[in-house]
């Protein structure tokens, strides 16, 4: 990890420099899988941040147009209530990139900031912390957002509380592991030396020299939150219709699959495992080591 001198003879975190143009195409040839996910990623962004001003409005119905399908007029076709399945699915990319974003740096935040409190100081608080965690760590991510909406309310804020308990205690246990080995290197020793208390230490020095794997697992959270947000709302306990999102419209669009009327399942199931494959390409291609 990347560290120079700091006050009171302690060291402070630096993070890596990247070199513009010059390190495009070495990560191209080291990393393609990454630079795959991140095109795919950008295509995303710039859907959800333009795309709903050019297209139709997401709720609006009209039954005598329903269940066409795809054409130039209708991109992804129409689901059975006349809705444009690609104008919703527009929309959809702006809640579930932003729900997967959010979960995904509240959990890291959240979480590294209890595990860097568990591995510091040890003893009893790390004792009682980690049984805790290993409590919630006893159900599977998905079937503890499940018990959580069902508690809590399906709105879409309670939908994100829940997820991001999910997520919490992978990010308790990265942080804590590395927080372990980085409070017995000299430069926490000097930090004290200089007369920081230990929450200071603890938060100032050593959580930023603790991050590096959250934040690789952050991109990968991302991509299974967009799938947890998804997969709640297919069954009916996430956010609800007619909000225009993804898991919704497979929802929707599976009880026509029997009669022929594929699109309205396909195109937004197509868009949630392209939207999680590119946070995984990154996650997976960043959280290896260097070729």
């Amino acid at each position: 990890m990347p560290t120079e001198p700091g006050t009171g003879g302690t060291e402070r975190f630096v993070p890596p420099r990247i070199d513009g143009g010059r390190e495009v195409l070495p990560l191209a040839s080291r990393k393609p899988l990454a630079v795959v996910g991140m095109v795919i990623l950008s295509v995303y962004i710039l859907l959800a941040a333009v795309g709903p001003f050019f297209v139709a409005d997401p709720v609006a119905t009209d039954p005598a147009n329903a269940l066409l399908p795809p054409s130039l007029d209708h991109l992804m076709g129409t689901d059975n209530f006349g809705r444009d399945v690609f104008a919703r699915a527009v929309h959809s990319a702006r809640l579930d990139l932003t729900l997967g974003v959010v979960i995904a740096i509240c959990a890291m935040v959240i979480g590294s900031a209890i595990g860097v409190v568990a591995g510091y100081w040890g003893g009893a608080i790390d004792e009682a912390l980690m049984r805790l965690t290993d409590i919630v760590l006893a159900f599977p991510g998905f079937v503890l957002a499940l018990i959580l909406v069902a508690v809590l309310g399906n709105s879409t804020l309670n939908v994100g509380i829940a997820v991001t308990a999910a997520f919490v205690p992978y990010f308790i246990r990265l942080t804590r592991a590395q927080a372990l080995s980085e409070r017995e290197l000299e430069y926490v020793d000097g930090a004290k030396l200089a007369g920081n208390r230990s929450g200071r230490v603890a938060f100032i020095h050593v959580l930023p020299n603790s991050l590096q794997p959250s934040l690789v697992t952050a991109t990968l959270v991302a991509g299974w939150a967009i799938l947890t947000v998804s997969g709640l709302a297919f069954l009916g306990v996430g956010i609800k219709p007619p909000t225009a999102e993804w898991g919704v419209m497979v929802s929707e669009g599976a009880r026509d699959i029997d009669a022929g009327h594929w699109w309205t399942s396909l195109f937004p199931g197509g868009m949630i495992v392209l939207a999680s494959m590119a946070f995984h390409f990154i996650g997976d291609e960043f959280g290896g080591r260097e070729a």
